[in-house]
């Protein structure tokens, strides 16, 4: 914890945020924002139970309402790792809030990329030229995209996932810890891949695929 909080002493600081959610996966982004020289005011969660905790240190006040009420909450990041969540949260507060991106220092992002807002880059990922990432889309720990990727906006990529070059990931995407894509592929909206998995032809959208060589296992 003071590890933590004095490396992000050691930074610039690029302006104070507030992190929407305070599970696991918003531990992360703190330590993401933290690293990338930015100051975290607080976490804001709809879980009651939480509100008075703090996450490493960082006090959770209270719920998304309060980014409504003309406190200093206007730059925000929304850490739910839940797609279909996490949309429903920005697009609900997109009115009240600055949508901040962040990206890890230890993170490789070519100069030609395009990140959208509320995108997190996790350390130790890599996106090569002129990929095009959308909004509040997660590159989690690991993870890599190459060259002319198009990644939807709410997409998730786990750690460790592998995409090659020309890739289209559309919209509410999930891929799997683990998982690759071959070149050229399509993975239509709101589709899941599975841990592990390899996929080596186009999914469809709202699919559900898992395995080597990825096979259909459901279709919402």
């Amino acid at each position: 914890m003071e590890s933590l909080l004095a490396a992000a002493s050691e930074n610039e600081k690029k302006g104070t945020i507030v992190i929407l959610g305070a599970g696991g996966h918003a531990k992360v982004v703190l330590a993401t924002a933290l690293d990338a020289g930015f100051s975290v005011a607080a976490f804001l969660d709809e879980d009651p139970g939480k509100w008075g905790g703090s996450v490493l240190g960082v006090p959770v006040r209270g719920g998304f309402e309060l980014l409504k009420s003309g406190r200093g909450l206007s730059q925000a990041v929304v850490a739910i790792g839940d797609n279909q969540a996490r949309k429903r949260i920005a697009d609900s507060y997109d009115r009240c809030c600055e949508w901040v991106t962040l990206v890890h220092p230890s993170a490789y992002v070519h100069r030609s990329v395009v990140l959208g807002r509320g995108t997190v880059v996790f350390a130790g990922s890599c996106i090569q030229p002129e990929a095009v990432i959308g909004d509040h889309v997660i590159v989690n720990t690991g993870a890599t995209i190459d060259h002319d990727c198009r990644i939807g906006d709410f997409c998730h990529l786990a750690p460790g996932v592998h995409l090659g070059g020309n890739i289209t990931a559309a919209e509410g995407t999930f891929l799997g810890i683990g998982s690759r894509v071959i070149p050229g592929s399509m993975i239509g909206e709101w589709s899941v891949i599975g841990a592990g998995s390899a996929v080596i032809r186009d999914v469809p959208r709202l699919s559900r695929v898992a395995g080597v060589p990825a096979r259909q296992i459901r279709k919402e």
